[in-house]
């Protein structure tokens, strides 16, 4: 079919976009590529449509089917977008991404290449020809405009060819393929997309649960998206696919999407309501009894469709504290040792299966994790971890807040949320990292988990670069017990820069006794009982420091990655662990990173790290990300190649 005669069916309907398509997502570089092949006559690939009754066609989009049937595009979008968009002038109307990846092509009679405009270069410049203006006007009247030009005599029946060539790119064939009979179901369809796209886009079986879902449920998308950013705004940021994998496991007992297929609205719409009052209560839980009150701190997320299956398996609220502080138990544990950092489906599948008779489900979640460790024991050793990014991070968290830990300059407890600028916790170096880079120690010394305790920001900022040596005194003075809460040693010895590394040592010991004796008395449930009063999703969310080198260096980073959600791209995850695909062990935390890439699918994992170390670049590489060491080039590099925006120098 001639590609003219495929735009022309776009505009009547009778091609279109199937619902669980995403949106368009090439790039400028990717659109230059197809005219390029396309005005030499190259094969630019067939196209795939799923021909289905329009009375049954999920198409995206605002625009009128044709009666009787139509075709949905399976494989092609990309390509019959961006020539509608060259061809049209205008996006059709299935389209959802940024235009501008199509718009203002141009083509140089000279060097027969096709570039994007650029003021300096082109404009006054009879040699650079509009290719979506020679589209409109047809190939006569731009001739004519060629004939009229004493500049371009010399080669005119050259130009006059090379004009020709474009504008009978309307006129190229592309093969089309059809998928047809009455047997071609949805779950058929996207696993023939799937096939087809082997180098684009993947749809997951989320991807296609939820397309499904908003078939029969059109508001689904939008009624999830509303509890997310609820969620959001008490400082926790999840993923739709998160909430729709708990809501899969509440209502089926399975952790893959494929048991959502023959799942009906209302059971869904129940299993969704279910889904959302039991994350409220685990958030409020996990809040109240462990202190972890935010994003960076919760950890271990995936452990909440077993966490809310259990729940919804007790009637919705477990028989007393003996019970939550064991199941609390648990998930801490699937934090620290990363539970689900590997394969999640097969992980979750497992642990689901453990708890589906009730009777001794808890044992026996807990004797798995036992015998995946050996000991559940926590060692001195556990805690030679460094970055806020590490697993024992929200441990140490967790245990400021839970074991009462006090302030250092007003001696008031940090259990409890504190209001107002100067109080909220602020993770604080111990030993101050100018004095400890000063003396040679190196960054995953300074940063060491054992050298960061919280405190209020007031009493941080009169901290400030002090030697502990001297500033230990004054608080000794000034609050006494107030250190020993913090499981500061009090051998002043160890206050002595020159003994930086036996202080980190002694205090990961006393670290590790106190975590031991927390997490034993929450299994064996001697610990006293805790009402849940305050609701946190109904207060301020805390903000907690995170493991880059400054505060200003996060808002930096947080400021940033605000800006990209701004521009319609996905939120990049901050304080990413990076961990072994096969072993789950973690190898890196990356400050930003988006593991599908900036465009889901498409483009390379790709990552921010600001003054990280080189193992940690080379971790980043081995595991396929594309990473930046500054925010002005990532910045540069996503205007250039994912927005594809014109830059102002040009």
């Amino acid at each position: 079919m001639k590609i003219s005669t495929i735009l022309d069916q776009i505009d009547l309907g009778s091609i279109a976009l199937p619902e669980f398509q995403r949106g368009y997502v090439w790039n400028r570089d990717q659109v230059r590529g197809l005219m390029h092949s396309l005005y030499r006559k190259h094969p630019v690939g067939s196209l795939l449509v799923w021909v289905t009754k329009t009375e049954s066609a999920n198409a995206r989009g605002d625009g009128d089917l044709t009666p009787g049937s139509a075709k949905l595009l399976l494989d092609g979008q990309q390509r019959m977008t961006s020539l509608y968009g060259i061809i049209r002038g205008f996006p059709p109307k299935f389209f959802d991404g940024n235009a501008q990846s199509f718009t203002g092509l141009y083509f140089n009679l000279e060097e027969e290449i096709f570039e994007f405009y650029a003021p300096l270069k082109m404009r006054d410049n009879p040699l650079w020809i509009n290719v979506t203006e020679l589209m409109r006007i047809g190939v006569g009247e731009a001739i004519q405009r060629l004939v009229t030009n004493p500049a371009l005599q010399s080669n005119l029946n050259t130009y006059i060819n090379r004009l020709n060539a474009i504008y009978s790119i309307n006129d190229i064939d592309l093969h089309m393929e059809e998928v047809t009979g009455e047997d071609k179901t949805v779950d058929v369809v996207v696993d023939i997309f799937n096939r087809v796209n082997s180098g684009g886009t993947k749809l997951s079986k989320g991807d296609l649960a939820l397309a499904k879902i908003c078939a029969a449920w059109p508001e689904a998308r939008d009624e999830m998206k509303t509890q997310l950013v609820k969620w959001r705004r008490a400082g926790f940021n999840f993923k739709l696919e998160w909430l729709l994998r708990i809501t899969n496991v509440i209502i089926t007992g399975e952790a893959l999407f494929s048991a959502l297929r023959d799942v009906d609205t209302a059971t869904f719409q129940k299993g969704l309501q279910q889904a959302e009052k039991s994350i409220d209560n685990l958030l409020n839980l996990i809040s109240a009894r462990l202190g972890l009150d935010h994003d960076q701190v919760l950890g271990s997320r995936y452990s909440f469709p077993v966490l809310a299956r259990y729940v919804i398996q007790h009637g919705g609220h477990l028989a007393d504290h003996k019970e939550q502080d064991k199941l609390l138990y648990w998930y801490i544990h699937t934090l620290l040792w990363g539970r689900y950092a590997g394969s999640t489906e097969s992980i979750l599948n497992q642990d689901l299966a453990l708890i589906e008779q009730t009777e001794g489900a808890l044992d026996r979640l807990i004797n798995q994790l036992r015998q995946n460790r050996g000991d559940l024991q926590l060692s001195a050793d556990d805690f030679k971890v460094w970055s806020s990014g590490a697993r024992f991070y929200p441990l140490l968290y967790m245990l400021t807040r839970v074991c009462k830990a006090r302030d250092w300059a007003t001696g008031i407890e940090l259990s409890k949320h504190l209001l107002g600028s100067l109080n909220k916790l602020q993770v604080h170096h111990i030993f101050p990292k100018s004095l400890l880079y000063e003396h040679g120690y190196t960054r995953p010394e300074v940063n060491a988990i054992a050298n960061f305790t919280f405190l209020t920001q007031d009493t941080n900022l009169l901290v400030s670069n002090r030697n502990p040596e001297e500033y230990f005194e004054e608080f000794l003075v000034r609050q006494p017990g107030a250190l020993e809460s913090h499981w500061i040693p009090m051998d002043k010895e160890l206050w002595k820069l020159e003994n930086y590394l036996d202080f980190l040592a002694a205090r990961r010991e006393l670290l590790a006794k106190a975590a031991n004796e927390f997490l034993d008395s929450l299994l064996s449930g001697s610990t006293p009982e805790m009402r849940v009063i305050e609701s946190i999703l109904e207060r301020e969310a805390i903000s907690v420091p995170g493991g880059v080198e400054s505060e200003d260096e996060e808002r930096i980073i947080r400021e940033f990655n605000g800006w990209i959600v701004e521009q319609g791209l996905p939120e990049g995850e901050f304080m990413y662990e990076l961990t072994d695909p096969f072993t789950g062990e973690p190898l890196a935390i990356l400050d930003l990173a988006w593991p599908n890439g900036l465009q889901e699918g498409y483009s390379q994992p790709v990552a921010l790290l600001i003054d990280e170390d080189k193992e940690i670049e080379e971790a980043a590489n081995r595991a396929g990300y594309r990473y930046f060491t500054d925010i002005d080039s990532f910045r540069l590099y996503i205007e250039r190649e994912i927005l594809a925006l014109e830059m102002a120098s040009i």
